[in-house]
Formats: C-alpha cells, structure tokens, sequence
C-alpha cells in the first residue's frame, strides 16, 4: 500500500523527489502518513479536498481486499 499511495503522489505533484510515505502500525489501524513539498499541498488535496478523497478511497478499496484497515494522513 506504502508504493501505490507514493506512486499516486509523485504523479500528482510537481516535486515527485520530495515525497515520502510513512507507516505507522497501530494495533487495530495502519496509518499511511503523505509527506508531500510545502507548494504541492494544493495539487495533493484538490479543490475542496476532491483529490485527497479520492486517494483515501483508493487506498481503503485497496485495504479491504487484503482485511487491513488503513488510514491516510496528508503532512505538509
């Protein structure tokens, strides 16, 4: 989950070096943290926040098929 989500930002941005992805397991969740460049937060969230929920939509389909339970946070 940790590449699909870093595969879907560094394509959204305009600084794909500057990305990173962090796991933070939980006891019940696993939390995905998006760290994305200061400037690239507007393209990472989207206009009212369209294309950060699409990319938590994509993840948590992901997750059920493997019966995780997955969050993802977005760090500027």
């Amino acid at each position: 989950m940790k590449e699909l989500l870093e595969m879907i930002a560094k394509a959204l941005v305009d600084n794909p070096d500057e990305v990173r992805v962090t796991v933070v397991e939980e006891e019940y969740n696993t939390i995905l943290e998006l760290r994305v460049a200061e400037e690239d937060m507007g393209r990472i969230i989207g206009k009212r926040g369209r294309i950060a929920k699409s990319i938590r939509t994509l993840i948590k389909s992901y997750a059920i098929k493997q019966k995780k339970r997955v969050l993802v946070e977005i760090i500027g």
